[in-house]
């Protein structure tokens, strides 16, 4: 039987992965780099590594949530991200799947046992 530390860890980045989908198209409504989107998350208190973030970057550019444009900034090449006009609908579908299930999860939670 596995011990309890590795079952709330297997949960928890259940829990997480799809919250940092939200988060990552919410925060891409204001273009970014990769590293100004960690810091971005990190400061609203979201964190993510990044072999995490890349990955899911290409992923949802991928899928048409994202737009992408090379550009030197401080003489380096970089790459920066912004949510699509698809991308804007979806995040706006998503925000209000979230919205509602939070509410009842919300609900379940506060009631008495």
């Amino acid at each position: 039987m596995p011990n309890d530390a590795d079952v709330f860890e297997t949960l928890r980045q259940e829990l997480r992965r799809g919250s940092l989908i939200l988060a990552v198209l919410g925060q891409l409504r204001a273009e970014h780099y990769g590293y100004t989107l960690r810091k971005a998350l990190s400061h609203a208190g979201v964190e993510i590594e990044e072999g995490a973030l890349y990955p899911m970057l290409r992923r949802l550019e991928a899928q048409g949530l994202l737009t992408s444009e090379w550009r030197e900034e401080e003489r380096r090449n970089k790459r920066f991200y912004r949510l699509s006009t698809d991308g804007d609908a979806v995040l706006g579908r998503l925000v209000a799947e979230w919205t509602g299930l939070h509410a009842s999860v919300e609900a379940i939670l506060g009631k008495q046992p």
